[in-house]
């Protein structure tokens, strides 16, 4: 699904990918794991092609992205912050996300499963933050691509909406999707991870599965096993 091959970034002085090479499957739940500064959401908006990198290549299903487009729309992303335009209501917004995509949207079970339809018809701007990141997983899953792209999902939502956001997360890896994950959240990770992939300086420190890691580490949850691998690595 996904080939990265010696990605350099540079912004001034700072090198944020430094020769990274990662080879992703297709189907599966890969998190991607690393301290602030680590590099996550450089190679994440490099996939997306928001960032385009110094040096090297990537490859989705065989084929380089760089300098491209037209791929992004087999791409399903939910940002971390969800920057909505706040004058527009919320059933406004997800007329204008179908209109700018062109791909069948399915939106009314995704609706009533968050508990949306008392907040169709209110400006985005006077929401709370869990109700915006339910739009924002609504925007994000309404559509159908085989790789989709999830930047801290958990943030602001109340145990049953998580609850949800599991289920339909575990319900595409059913279905053959690839999905990459970037969260803080260590118990989401071992939950629902398949394997875990961790950055460090720009570079991948580890690859596998979160027991893999706590036995190299000699842990016996993924926090401290993480904790460890940073602190050996530095």
């Amino acid at each position: 699904m996904i080939q990265i091959n010696d990605l350099n970034k540079k912004f001034g002085k700072l090198t944020v990918l430094n020769g990274l090479d990662l080879e992703i499957d297709s189907g599966g739940i890969f998190a991607i794991l690393g301290p602030n500064g680590s590099g996550k959401t450089t190679l994440i908006k490099s996939v997306l092609g928001m960032v385009i990198p110094d040096q090297g290549d990537i490859k989705l299903n065989g084929e380089s992205v760089l300098n491209k487009w037209n791929y992004r729309n087999e791409i399903n992303y939910l940002p971390q912050i969800a920057n909505f335009p706040a004058n527009l209501t919320v059933k406004e917004l997800i007329k204008m996300v179908k209109n700018l995509r062109p791909k069948k949207a399915s939106d009314k079970a995704l609706i009533e499963l968050f508990g949306l339809e008392a907040f169709l018809d209110k400006k985005l701007g006077n929401l709370s933050g869990g109700t915006k990141q339910k739009v924002n997983i609504l925007l994000t899953f309404m559509f159908e691509s085989d790789l989709i792209i999830l930047d801290e999902p958990t943030t602001g939502l109340d145990p049953i909406s998580l609850i949800h956001l599991k289920e339909i997360i575990n319900k595409e890896k059913e279905r053959g999707k690839t999905i990459l994950i970037t969260t803080h959240i260590m118990s989401f990770v071992e939950e629902i991870a398949d394997e875990i992939v961790f950055l460090l300086d720009g570079k991948i420190y580890f690859k596998g599965t979160s027991a893999a890691l706590k036995k190299q580490t000699e842990q016996v949850d993924l926090e401290h096993a993480i904790a460890k691998l940073i602190s050996k690595e530095l």
